[in-house]
């Protein structure tokens, strides 16, 4: 899974995997080798294309042992940030992450 330290979606779903050897973690803020493979799949995958249409980045980001991407965190048994939670924003405009 994709992530980045600093965003509040990734940080709660990071904390579930905490211990799990099903899922790695990469981080894209820790290495510029990290992002240059996020923005590879980003650019490339349709399934950012929402994502991006709304100026989201597309993290947490999740690509199953089969290749398939997806953004949503059910999608994987993950609860994602419920959405009430208020306070810290990723987006420019503050309404998301």
């Amino acid at each position: 899974m994709f992530v980045m330290h600093t965003c509040p979606d990734c940080e709660y779903v990071e904390k579930q995997v905490e211990g799990n050897p099903n899922f790695e973690v990469i981080d894209i803020g820790k290495h510029v080798r990290n992002l240059k493979k996020f923005l590879d799949l980003r650019d490339s995958h349709p399934a950012f294309d929402e994502a991006k249409a709304i100026g989201d980045v597309g993290i947490p980001c999740y690509v199953l042992e089969d290749g398939t991407v997806t953004l949503y965190s059910k999608d994987v048994g993950l609860e994602p940030r419920p959405e009430n939670n208020g306070g810290a924003a990723c987006r420019i405009d503050g309404k998301g992450c």
